[in-house]
This record gives structure tokens, sequence and C-alpha cells, in this order.
């Protein structure tokens, strides 16, 4: 228990985070201070993993029904993907014929994972230039066609630079509703960015994981209906931010990232630095991310999830295989979640990357002793996770040496007191829990994509922009903000090339705090 004291009437939430190895779960009060915490092994089924956590945590709490809200970030999609399992048959239609029937979609989709997904594709009339003229009318019988004969779990529609211009997508999503009813669609221009095979793959696998977001919010919502919670839930996102469990249940594949973007958040919060690279060091590998301002370092690049080639935004993450659980000698191995058991410092037979660090001297934990005759493996193994460590602090800090490095995670003992490229090795209070404190202090955000003129270009530049605040804005209200304190937290534009007239690609971020 926290030396905080809990007021009778306090207002407290849980922040929890489900990892590879370990699930973790925070108690916050009103100012953001810690008042309980937990780290208990992920369970196969994940969800046994999340209410032991969270069953740990309401133990210290003098009365369970002073929570309020409870976030969560979960590896429930990824592992959705990753494993091929529990996905929804999804119907996809393209809107872009005749101009992009030369690569279907899914074409380029690993088989066993189109296999699974695919419940039949078609390619018909329809999109847009970049300019938002249409190229063709919108074949709407074509579309009706299509979803007479195609059965499906959910639906996704991908139109040519829809970004620019949505309507045609809007359309077929009536169309959808009054030929089928209430089937689950997804639409691309609200999930990904320019880029037309890699927004429709976001499309797709956001529509596959229906299924996935319903089950976890199920057993989330039972979970806590069980322990008597009656509380707001919200779930965590890519970028470090918050989603109302309705919005989370509309785009799950915003979900996948969201446990390196709690890291980083955590780590800015819990060390009070906002410029830094971060190391999350977990039971199977070590997270490196950079923090700007205090929110994850985005990726320039393309994304690849499970094989497939996605565009939207996720942390800029570079991941090694090293983890409190990699195994000594048998490296990126790693015992996971049964490292309670396997470790040689817990009684176990397996030599561990934690059985190493704490035969270094960095670190005391489990009861036993480690063998004298694994010392010398054991040294030479930190000297190389410290060589791998050095190289990748360097490939994520860009060129800048004056970055601090912030330590969070279970494993953070592993890492050495000082590391070459960073001049200091920041170990915050409660680092072990970092990912559940960054999904507790999480805000609520939406974001949007769009083209506008460039400047000098004319066109309404100026109401364009305007209009795209506010539906960024709108996105973040409807995430969980607060409409009263929602602002406007980044504004980038990226000019694009061979247009007939100059254009930029416009990226607006609105973020606030949660409504009370």
């Amino acid at each position: 228990m926290s030396e905080h004291a809990i007021a009778a009437d306090a207002r407290l939430r849980i922040g929890i985070d489900v990892g590879g190895t370990n699930t973790d779960a925070v108690v916050l009060d009103e100012a953001d201070r810690v008042v309980a915490k937990a780290k208990r092994p992920t369970s196969p089924d994940v969800t046994e993993g999340l209410r032991a956590a969270l069953d740990a945590v309401l133990g210290e709490l003098p009365e369970p029904g002073l929570v309020t809200r409870v976030m969560l970030g979960t590896t429930h999609a990824t592992n959705a993907i990753l494993e091929r399992r529990s996905l929804g048959r999804v119907a996809v239609l393209r809107l872009g014929a005749p101009a992009t029937t030369s690569v279907p979609p899914l074409s380029e989709w690993p088989e066993d994972l189109a296999k699974t997904v695919s419940a039949g594709a078609a390619v018909v009339r329809g999109g847009h230039f970049v300019d938002g003229r249409a190229i063709a009318p919108l074949d709407e019988d074509a579309v009706r066609r299509f979803l007479a004969a195609t059965p499906a779990d959910a639906i996704a529609v991908t139109g040519v630079f829809s970004p620019a211009s949505a309507d045609q997508e809007n359309r077929v999503a009536e169309i959808i509703q009054a030929e089928l009813g209430e089937v689950p669609v997804s639409l691309s221009h609200e999930i990904g960015s320019l880029g037309l095979l890699e927004r429709e793959n976001a499309a797709i696998l956001n529509a596959a994981l229906y299924g996935v977001a319903r089950d976890v919010t199920g057993a989330l919502q039972e979970a806590l209906r069980a322990r008597g919670l009656r509380v707001e839930t919200f779930f965590a996102q890519n970028d470090g931010t918050l989603m109302a469990v309705d919005y989370a249940a509309r785009y799950p594949v915003l979900t996948i990232g969201s446990g390196p973007a709690n890291s980083l958040r955590g780590a800015a919060y819990l060390s009070g630095v906002k410029d830094a690279i971060v190391a999350d060091v977990g039971g199977t590998s070590t997270d490196l991310g950079v923090l700007v301002g205090g929110f994850p370092r985005e990726s320039a690049a393309a994304v690849e999830i499970g094989g497939v080639t996605t565009n939207f935004r996720m942390p800029d993450i570079l991941s090694i295989a090293l983890g409190g659980g990699t195994i000594v000698g048998a490296e990126p191995r790693s015992v996971g979640y049964r490292i309670g058991r396997e470790a040689l410092v817990f009684g176990g037979t397996t030599p561990t990357m934690t059985d190493a660090a704490v035969a270094a001297g960095r670190g005391s934990v489990g009861a036993h002793a480690v063998p004298a005759e694994w010392h010398d493996r054991l040294a030479a193994a930190v000297r190389r996770a410290d060589d791998l460590v050095a190289d990748a602090v360097d490939r994520v800090a860009l060129g800048k040496a004056d970055l601090p490095l912030v330590a969070v995670g279970g494993g953070a003992f592993l890492l050495a007191p000082r590391i070459p490229g960073a001049p200091e090795v920041i170990r915050p209070e409660h680092a072990e829990v970092a990912n559940a404190v960054g999904a507790a202090i999480a805000l609520a955000s939406g974001r949007l994509e769009t083209i506008v003129p460039a400047a000098g270009a004319g066109n309404g530049r100026a109401t364009l922009i305007e209009k795209a605040k506010e539906e960024a804005a709108a996105r973040a209200v409807a995430a969980g903000a607060d409409p009263a304190s929602v602002e406007i937290v980044e504004l980038s534009e990226i000019p694009l090339s061979y247009l007939p007239e100059p254009a930029v690609r416009l990226h607006v971020k609105a973020a606030g705090p949660l409504a009370r």
C-alpha cells in the first residue's frame, strides 16, 4: 500500500496493461499519485491474468467502490492477428474501378491470414482524385449485388483518396445499413492515412477485429461487474491516449501498439522528463522509443502487423530480444510468464537474464542464490546484453547524444548504470509498472489526415484547415475527452509532389482530459 492516505470520498482510477509476460495494474488518486500496484503473470488466455492483477490492487483499497474509472491497454488485438485466431470474416469493397484493378485487395497478404479473414472482395466503380474530384460515379448497384452475394461478419470499405473526400465511403455505409442492417462496417478514411493499399489493409484488419473487441470488452465489463464495480472504462490506443469503450469497439485496430505507448507516457510522468529515450524491459523483449514533448515519437514508415503493411500512426519503437526471461545461451528464446518457476533465482533450472543481472549485482529478486558454476556464462551474457542495448540506444537516438535514458519495466534492473549514448540513466519510482501508469494518466484524443491546398494556392485553404481541426476535436470528444478542454496538440503539413495544383498532406491531432 502507498504511504498516501486515501480519503473516504476519493475518486480513484485503475490503469491495467496486459504484456506478453506480466499484467500490471495500478491505482491512482486524483492527484495522480500511485496508491496501489500489482504485477501478475499474463495467463495464456490473457483474461485470467487481467483479473488477477485487478483483484490484487482492489485488495489494497479500503473500499473498491472508490474506483470510478478503469483504463486498459491490451495485447488481445495484436495476439489475434499474430496467431490468426478469433478473427472475423470480412467482405472487402474497394471503390476504385477502373483505375485500381491491377492489384486486388488482400493480394499481398500472407496466404494463411488472407484465407482466415477474407469472405470475398470486389473493386467497383468509384474513387476520387487527390483534389477531391470523383474519378467515377459510385456504382451503387454493384455494391448491392456484392453485398447480396457475400455473407460476412463485417465489411471493410476503401475508396481511392477517401481522406480527401469521404462522400462515397459514407454513401456505401448507408447502403450497407439499408441492405443488411447493423452489420459492422469499417471505413478506411476513419482509420488510415494516404496510401490506398496500406489504408485498405488497416480497414480490413479493423473489421476482422470487431469480434475480438466485443469479447475483450465483455470480459472486462464482466470482471468489473463481478467485483461490484460500476465504472467508466477506456482502452489505451497506440499514440498513448485513450478511447471510450464504444469508440474502441468501432476502431479495435487502434489498440495495437498501446503497450509501448503506455510505457513511454508512464515513463514521462514518473520521471518528469518530457524529452528522453525510454527503455521498457519486459520478460521477453526490450522496447526502446523516444519521448518528444511527453508523447511517443511516431513512426514515419509504414507499419507491418502480422505480415500486413498498414499506415495508421504507431509509436516509433525498436524492439530487441532482451528481457528478464531471455534464456542465456539460447537467445532470443524466453521463458516468458513461466519465469517465476523456471529461472535459477526462483528455484528453477533455466539460466535467464534475470539470473545474469542478479549475479552481476544489478538487482535482487528471488529466494535462491545463483549457483557458482553459472557465473562466468552469466557474466558473458551481461556483456553481450550491454552491447546490444548500447547499439539500440544509438539507433533510436538518431544522432542526439543529449537525451537521458529512462529505464522502466519489470526487468529495468538488467540495464547497466551507465549506457553509452545517454548522458544519464533515470530509474523513477514505480518504474516496474510504468505501462499501467501510462494507461491511467492518458488523455483522450482524435486525429484527422486530409489534403488541403498549399499556402498561396487559395481554394478556401483556411476554411479547410479549420474544418480539419473541428473534426479532430470532435473525434477526441467521441473518444471520451471533455469538450471544454480539448486542444489541438499537433498540426503538421507535408508537401505533395506531382499534382496539377500545389497541395499538402495535413495532419491534425486534438487531445484533452477525460470528461468528468
